[in-house]
């Protein structure tokens, strides 16, 4: 079984419809759909399936990006992956 999650990220930059997330410590960006939210340079947001869909306080980005380290060890895969 798959399932889809949310990665939280840093907006950086924003052209019209689109934003530029950060991802963090692997230097991973990405531009992702913000007509969802309109979010703005410096917003934490959640991303899931090309679309920016949850602003978040920059301590629960963390809260969540530490959630996936632990889930990510326990399944032996989390090298790399945040």
């Amino acid at each position: 079984m798959r399932m889809c999650l949310s990665i939280p990220g840093k907006i950086i930059a924003v052209n019209g419809k689109f934003v530029s997330v950060d991802y963090g410590d692997q230097g991973i960006r990405e531009n992702v759909n913000n007509s969802l939210l309109q979010g703005k340079v410096g917003d934490f947001v959640l991303v899931q399936g090309g679309f920016a869909i949850k602003r978040l306080t920059e301590s629960e980005a963390q809260e969540v990006i530490d959630a996936l380290k632990i889930i990510g060890s326990e399944f032996g895969n989390a090298e790399g992956m945040f």
